[in-house]
This record gives C-alpha cells, structure tokens and sequence, in this order.
C-alpha cells in the first residue's frame, strides 16, 4: 500500500516511475514536497521555482543543464525532468549531486502535456483546503494509482483502470512487462483508437458491461508484428450505473483465486471512483464559490484569496465566454453547463502550465479565471513584466483559443491588474466590459484587453442607457435619416462613409461602391437638407455618436 503523501517527488515516482519517469542522475529524497510544475523559460529565469517539479522542455546541452540545476538549487526546487535520452555526463551529475536536485527522464513517446496533466492531478490534491485524510478498504480516498498497484500484485499482472470512453485513469508499476499497445495506452492515457475500434468490431465491451463476471480478451491485431497479450477486463458498477473497468495483460488465464481477488477489487474501484468524481464536484463548487468571493469583494476576500494561494500577489482576471446558446432544444442547458467545465477545466491546465498561481471556475455563464503575477523582484526588468501583466495574459490566452481551435465561438476579456486582493473586483468587471465589447464585435480578435477597449466598452455602456430610455435621432442625423425613408436616398449611409474615412472623399466613395463625383454630390445634398456643417468638428462628432448608438449598420433604429 503506498503511504508516502501525494504531493511529494517520492509519489511521483512511485506512480510514474519506469513508465514515464526514471532518474538518470541524483539521489532522490521520497519526502521531498511538490508543489507545482513548471515548464523551464529560456527567456523567463525569473519564474519562482521553489518546491517546483521544473520540466526542461528543450533541454540537452550539458553545461546548460548543469548551470540550470545550480539555479534551481538557489530557488529549492524539487527535481529537474529531462526528454530521455538525457546526456547524463559528468557536469550534469556532479551538478546534480552537488546541488541535491535529481534529474529524471521523461520516456521516449510521452508529450510534455501529458506529464504536466498528469503530475498535476497527483499533487491538487488539497490545494483549496484540507479536505482530511479518508480511507477506504484501508488505502486513501480516491487513490486509484495505489489500487491500481494493489491489483496489479493480487494478479501479477500490470493493470489500468479505465473509464467509459476507454480513458486511462490509473495504472499500475510493471507496464514494461505488457506489450506495446499497453504501452502506448499508458503513455497517451487512452486506448489508442485503432484498437479500440478493434473490440468495438468483435463486441468486447457489450460483453463487458453485461457481464458481471471478468471476460477473456484475446490479443488486438497490429500491422507492425509487434507482439500482443491476451487481457482480463471487469466492468466496475455502481449500482446498475457503469463507471469504468479494470484490465489486466495476462500472458496465461488467471487463476480461480485470482478471478475472485479481480471481483473483490472491483467493489473498492468502484467506491474510490465515486469518491473522486464526488470529491471533484465538491472541489469544483468549494473552488467557484472561493473565486466568486474574491471576484466580488467583501469581509471574506482575504481569506478566500489566502486558501486559493494568491495572497502577496498581483492578479488580472480573465472572463471567458462561449457563443450565445440556443434555447430551441430542452438539451441546450445541460450541454452549454457541460461544455463550459470542459473549457474550464482546459483553461485551468494551460494557465497552470504558465501562472505559478491560477484559479478557475464557472461562475453563472462565464468562465472566470484570477491568475497571480509573482511578487516583486524590484529589478527593471520585472517591473516591466507588472506593467505589461494583462498583455502577457491576453497573449496565454489567445494560445489557448488557438490549441483549443475555437476562436469562432470563444471569446475572452481581460481586465486590468489588481494590485491586491482589494482590486480584484475591479479587474473583475473590466474584464467583464471587455468581453462585451469582443462579443458585440465578431470581426475582431477573440482576446481583447481593457486597456485596449476602454473607448469601446463605454460606447457599449452608452448604448445600454440609450436603449434604456428610448432615446431617438434629433437635428441633421434625424431630417437625413426622414429624407431617406421619404425619398428612397443613401444620404445616412453617405455620411457615414465618409466620416468613417475621415473626410476622404475617393476612400468613401469606394466603400458605398460610387463614383467620387457622385458622392460629392450627395455630401452637398444631405448638408442642404440636414443643415450640418460639416466643417464644425462638434457637429460632426454629434452626428458620429448618433449614427454610431441610434442607427445600426443596417439603417434602422434602436428599439426603445
């Protein structure tokens, strides 16, 4: 049964270890705390590092590598992971030893994303609370990576759990003892879906979940000769409810025994699965409702602030939104609410991946996120980074619409930076107003800063108090605007071309698709009718504001 705490390197280990992680250099200290991950800047050395398993992305010099391992040192960091094969000559393991930080190696096949989701889900645990140490069947609530290993010894066999879209949730130690298709599972955490399609094909998985017996499965075919392994899979039930399953890579029929110990195991499967999808739902809510509070300021701020970890730090918000939903179906809602926690919980592993400290959650129909800036180090440089804060957010965030490849139905305000806890609502609603004026505007950038949008948002803003009185065109725009619906003219539509382009006449007249001289023709007109002076910088800017808040693009009128 694994007893060491889960945020620590020597869990790690024992949960990734010869499966994706080996330590080529170093000695490892089990109790070593972990406390974040954090991918290695080239051009970002500033990042706090303390307690931190650093992933040296691109990493393979060695008198870099040992240069970087002496800076780790001086921050406390917990380890340092390299891409295998790592180059483990003496000034990386002379640096390593002298330091006290040990370098692993990531397995050849497993992407950075992977590992990053991976050590996360091991160390949150705790993050927002000490939730108390629970134990079922006498292992920790929802530890599914030591069930997993438990299950492995009772079967001698190395097993995951999966569950019902075939995703790996756990594995066991011993994954180098199955075959090549196990491996790549472990490594992508899914089944690859060539074999998936291949027991969909011979029927395995209705047979599994009609069964409450464990079911032989005989090797998937692969176009590479590779060898392949005979399986034992069991559905794991809640009650008529299907959570997942167990598979074993056998390379003989498990014993009668071994079949029971497999049944018995499925039961606390089963409860710790529960557990953690309860757990999960409890966390998410404890999580918006400690955002919620920060967001809208108050006598508990502060201490919301604290257990989200972002005290001592400068923060800017990001408000997400998707595409308006429709209301047609009865099924909308529930899709939108589903869709908007996948966002979330995306949103939350890339802000994790870049911010030493984040927080997400869906609050109502916006995805919000606080991301902490790192205390002042009282150089120019990071003086400069604080000034730029919501720049460098807009631009994670725009990495995120374009990974997540939904720029057409995502948008995203940024709001401005909140020096303390206290200005967190502030930015709050800046970034509210920015992702108005992003919403209201599809032909522009998905991410907009407030920074940026000011002059929009209060346009918007302006808009609302119109509407709200029923307010109407008056003077030059109001006659131009009768003449048009009298007389069938473009006189509105010329008038906004050509103050669009700033009074030049070739530019507007080819956008209203007209010959100059015609449009010049038609400015004389509509200041005949109007009465507007064109030449008066007041009375143009009036008729800007009234074409720009009373009359859409369209023609028509606002409606009171």
């Amino acid at each position: 049964m694994t007893t060491k705490p889960r945020a620590s390197l020597g869990r790690v280990i024992e949960d990734l270890g010869n499966t994706l992680l080996e330590v080529v250099s170093g000695a490892v200290d089990d109790d070593t705390e972990i406390e974040t991950v954090v991918i290695h800047d080239v051009l970002d050395d500033a990042m706090p590092m303390r307690r931190a398993l650093v992933l040296g992305v691109g990493l393979s010099d060695p008198d870099e590598i040992a240069e970087l391992l002496r800076v780790l040192a001086t921050q406390q960091a917990s380890a340092l992971v390299l891409r295998a094969p790592v180059r483990s000559e003496q000034p990386v393991r002379e640096a390593s030893e002298a330091t006290g930080i040990p370098v692993l190696a990531l397995t050849r096949g497993a992407s950075w994303a992977q590992l990053a989701a991976m050590l996360r889900s091991l160390i949150a645990e705790g993050d927002v609370g000490d939730q108390g140490a629970t134990t079922l069947g006498g292992m920790p609530s929802g530890d599914l990576f030591a069930l997993a290993n438990a299950i492995a010894t009772l079967l001698n066999a190395p097993v995951t759990i999966e569950d019902r879209n075939s995703r790996v949730v756990a594995f066991s130690g011993r994954q180098h003892e199955a075959d090549p298709a196990r491996i790549e599972t472990v490594l992508g955490r899914q089944v690859p879906e060539r074999f998936a399609r291949q027991l969909e094909e011979r029927g395995v998985f209705q047979e599994l979940y009609r069964s409450v017996d464990p079911i032989d499965v005989g090797p998937v075919n692969n176009t590479e000769g590779l060898p392949s392994f005979p399986r034992v899979a069991l559905a794991v039930r809640a009650g008529d409810e299907i959570l997942g399953s167990i598979w074993a890579a056998v390379q003989e029929p498990l014993s009668p025994d071994r079949v029971r110990a497999l049944k018995d195991s499925a039961g606390l499967v089963a409860l710790h699965m529960l557990r953690l999808r309860a757990g999960a739902d409890v966390e998410r809510r404890l999580r918006a409702d400690l955002l919620a509070t920060i967001l809208e300021g108050g006598p508990g701020a502060a201490d919301a602030t604290a257990r989200l970890r972002l005290s001592d730090h400068r923060c800017v918000v990001l408000a997400l939104s998707a595409a308006e939903e429709s209301d047609d179906e009865p099924s909308a809602g529930a899709r939108g609410v589903a869709e908007r926690q996948r966002i979330a919980d995306a949103f939350a592993v890339h802000l994790g991946a870049v911010y030493l400290r984040s927080a997400v959650a869906v609050i109502g129909n916006v995805v919000y996120a606080v991301v902490g800036i790192r205390p002042e180090q009282g150089d120019a440089e990071t003086g400069a980074e604080h000034r730029d804060a919501d720049s460098r957010a807009a631009r994670v965030a725009t990495d995120f619409l374009g990974r997540l490849g939904a720029t057409s139905e995502i948008r995203i305000g940024v709001g401005t930076v909140a020096e303390d806890a206290a200005g967190i609502p502030a930015s709050r609603a800046n970034a509210d107003r920015a992702l108005r004026v992003v919403r209201q505007t599809p032909s522009r950038e998905p991410v907009a800063r407030f920074t940026a949008v000011q002059i929009e948002a209060l346009l918007v803003e302006l808009g609302d108090l119109v509407r709200s009185r029923g307010d109407q065109p008056t003077g030059p725009v109001a006659r131009l605007l009768a003449q048009d619906r009298e007389k069938g003219t473009h006189l509105v539509e010329t008038l906004r071309a050509w103050l669009d382009a700033f009074g030049d006449v070739a530019v507007a007249a080819a956008r209203v698709y007209t010959h100059p001289n015609t449009f010049r023709y038609r400015l004389r007109r509509l200041s005949e009718i109007s009465g507007l002076d064109l030449t008066d910088p007041d009375a143009r800017f009036s008729a800007m504001v009234q074409l720009r808040l009373l009359i859409p693009r369209d023609g028509g009128l606002i409606d009171g």
